[in-house]
């Protein structure tokens, strides 16, 4: 077995949805390279530094890397594994569509590029789909770990990858230190989606605050939640990759009180919860709105991101219809956050 490493060239607005096709085609581990997150990190820190010549070096395409592994007889498999959690009842955003199929490498290339030509349709995907490679396991197991380093999330929080052993020592004082390994799911904490919601969840955890994280990823809302205080901490994902990474990184962060699971808000284990947090898309938050209120407490709030701009409108009027009031919303850059509550 060997390891195809394929490089995808694209804007901001298309990365998460790439990124979610990728996963959707059975991508065994996504890393995803943005210059502008670099370069606001640079802007908004008087302290940080770097040579020069190395912000221009960085281009100003957001860079993704998939990895597929190819079987000896030159064959990658696509679509979710067979494991994955698929409920024909549900929401079906994610994988309800995708065919479990294997396809000669070249084929899979094909695939994928027809792929973002369907993504193309409604989001500028940019230069698209670059070029493949093979890599041996060291290579692919490693290579993204040069993209993530420890930085600040929010006032109070920052996030240091466990292959880091000394941190720094300014940048922790008097924070929460939180160890984490994106694995090859979602959620390292450089979005900007996913540090409004830390700053959301900073401002309004309480000691006696039970939450749900819709869509887990790689569990750092969760985490963060019950480094936060909270009473106790549901961390729900449709995959069960990403569930195994949340496991794994609630573990290492020594939050017992948080419970990891393969499932969707309609299989949530304790509703009613005082706080609702889902960092997912737009289109699926617009399509679960109508579920929310009835696995919320009745003083309970419902925390929403992933919304890029052009697609905010959508989601105000399903929480409207659902009977939900917006109480607070956040922005950054083109992405949207929102804090609503049964009117």
């Amino acid at each position: 077995m060997r390891w195809a490493e394929i490089t995808i060239k694209t804007t901001e607005e298309a990365s998460d949805a790439i990124c979610e096709m990728l996963a959707q085609v059975g991508a065994d581990g996504i890393a995803s390279q943005d210059p502008m997150e670099f370069r606001n990190t640079i802007d908004n820190d008087p302290l940080s530094y770097c040579d020069d010549g190395t912000i221009e070096s960085y281009g100003e395409d957001v860079v993704i890397k998939a990895y597929f592994a190819e079987t000896d007889d030159g064959v990658i498999r696509m679509g979710p594994k067979s494991e994955e959690f698929v409920n024909p009842e549900g929401v079906g955003m994610i994988y309800g569509s995708i065919t479990d199929k294997s396809l000669k490498t070249d084929e899979a290339m094909d695939y994928i590029k027809q792929r973002l030509d369907a993504i193309g349709e409604f989001l500028d995907v940019g230069k698209g789909f670059d070029s493949y490679k093979y890599v041996d396991d060291e290579d692919w197991a490693n290579n993204w770990k040069r993209y993530y380093q420890e930085f600040k999330l929010s006032d109070r929080i920052v996030i240091c990858p466990s292959w880091i052993e000394e941190g720094d020592e300014e940048l922790e004082k008097d924070a929460i230190k939180i160890i984490l390994d994106p694995g090859s799911a979602f959620g390292t904490g450089t979005h900007e989606t996913t540090s409004m919601c830390a700053e959301i969840l900073d401002r309004v955890i309480k000691p006696d605050t039970s939450v749900l994280d819709l869509g887990t990823g790689s569990g750092i809302l969760a985490i963060i939640a019950s480094k936060l205080g909270a009473k106790s901490v549901d961390a729900v994902d449709i995959d069960s990759m990403a569930v195994r990474v949340a496991e794994e990184n609630t573990a290492i962060n020594s939050c017992s009180n948080i419970d990891c699971y393969t499932g969707e808000l309609k299989s949530v284990k304790n509703a009613p919860y005082d706080l609702i947090v889902a960092n997912i898309i737009a289109d699926v938050i617009a399509e679960i709105a109508c579920d929310i209120p009835a696995d919320l407490a009745d003083d309970g709030i419902f925390v929403c991101s992933g919304i890029i701009a052009n697609k905010k409108d959508r989601v105000i009027e399903a929480l409207k219809k659902a009977g939900m009031e917006i109480i607070a919303e956040q922005s950054k850059n083109d992405w949207m956050a929102y804090v609503a509550k049964k009117a």
